[in-house]
């Protein structure tokens, strides 16, 4: 049971957030669900679930003085934002942006793709649920960059089941710490991440 003063573990909703969104793009960019989803269900759930719900459990970990957990989840926050919020600037009727050039859009995977690797380098303080998040995650970014300067369909394909691994490894790992904070018992092999 929580104590009042302190808040509750973000790390379960972090997760979840991240993971399933995270899910349903990998479903895009593997052509199992149609690519229109962008528009509306991904578009949503990037601004709403993987972004929003993100920077909340982010703003909570700072609060609990977790560094970690509030640099990643604020982070990953602010990526859903800023990818949704370029999908609603280049759409259609909107239209305020322009497309984004291969270079360009392959420099933001890569900035990414970085950040995560950096950030991966770091999860081995912490679980191996972590590890092979952020390991399936920077390989998953720098497959999209390849992607956006190759154009080649087996590139998209390729990120597309790395990020859908490492959204599945997210939701576990939400699981597994809801399960824990709910029963006291450990998950075989699934240790509370963060």
């Amino acid at each position: 049971m929580p104590q009042q003063d302190q808040p509750a573990n973000p790390a379960p909703l972090g997760l979840m957030a991240f993971g399933m969104t995270t899910v349903l793009l990998s479903l895009i960019n593997l052509n199992i669900v149609d690519a229109t989803l962008e528009k509306s269900f991904v578009l949503t759930m990037a601004l709403f679930f993987g972004g929003i719900v993100q920077l909340i459990a982010g703003g909570i970990a700072f609060k609990r003085g977790d560094t970690f957990a509030a640099t990643a989840f604020s982070a990953y926050g602010s990526f859903w934002e800023s990818l949704a919020f370029y999908w609603v600037l280049n759409s259609e009727p909107i239209g305020l942006a322009p497309a984004a050039s291969a270079r360009a859009t392959a420099s933001f995977m890569i900035m990414w793709g970085i950040f995560t690797f950096l950030m991966w380098i770091l999860t081995f303080k912490h679980s191996w649920n972590l590890v092979w998040i952020f390991g399936t995650l920077w390989m998953t970014f720098f497959l999209l960059a390849a992607h956006a300067l190759r154009g080649t369909e087996i590139l998209l394909r390729a990120a597309g089941y790395f990020g859908l691994v490492c959204g599945i490894l997210a939701i576990w790992a939400s699981f597994c710490i809801l399960f824990f904070e709910h029963t006291g018992v450990e998950l075989p092999g699934a240790s509370r991440p963060l």
